[in-house]
């Protein structure tokens, strides 16, 4: 992690010129921005006070980062995403277009988010004891998560799990499996998938 505030020119090669770093944070006592070494940010990204971001963070066009998240090196977050306060991201994750990280999750290193993942943090919404204990998932390091699947709050997702395509994860699943449906069950582990060049011949 870069431990000073980030000071370099906004030169055209890294920091587009309608990006915003250092958003002035409304919830709590914000520090100024941290930002490591070789950022690319993309027009209309807007980075919070009160975050701390390590080396080579690359943004898509519209995205946002909250205050109180951390984030490790060699992060991508793609077009459209938001990072909600208080997230935690791990070395190398990659957060594909339009995703919503819900407060407080966590995703350990080499985690990937396919297209429009949606985490939530919330277990019954206007429920005041429910929003005193709120918590994002926690998705162990290298899990791959599939386009448009939705991850309820609390769950746990074990590492290198695989997530199916549209899939609604309302309990944990185990390191290594593979799991899929609404709700989402397992069904089998990631080294018993079938071979993809089989699969493409089949169709199936």
């Amino acid at each position: 992690m870069c431990s000073e505030p980030y000071t370099a020119s906004r030169s055209s090669y890294a920091i587009d010129s309608d990006v915003t770093v250092g958003y002035p944070a409304s919830r709590g006592d914000a520090k100024p921005i941290i930002l490591g070494a070789g950022p690319r940010l993309r027009s209309g990204t807007v980075l919070y006070d009160g975050v701390v971001i390590g080396q080579r963070l690359q943004t898509g066009h519209g995205v946002v980062i909250r205050e109180g998240c951390e984030i490790g090196n060699d992060v991508s977050i793609w077009s459209n995403s938001v990072i909600d306060y208080g997230c935690r991201i791990g070395d190398r994750a990659k957060v594909h277009c339009n995703c919503y990280l819900a407060q407080y999750t966590e995703l350990e290193d080499d985690v990937f988010l396919a297209p429009g993942v949606t985490i939530a943090n919330d277990l019954y919404p206007g429920n005041k004891q429910s929003a005193d204990l709120m918590a994002g998932p926690h998705i162990g390091a290298r899990a791959q998560i599939g386009a448009n699947v939705t991850i309820l709050p609390y769950v746990r997702i074990g590492e290198g799990a695989l997530i199916g395509a549209g899939s609604v994860v309302t309990r944990d699943i185990a390191p290594g499996m593979v799991a899929y449906g609404n709700p989402a069950r397992q069904h089998g582990t990631v080294t018993d998938l079938p071979d993809i060049a089989g699969r493409r011949r089949t169709g199936r």
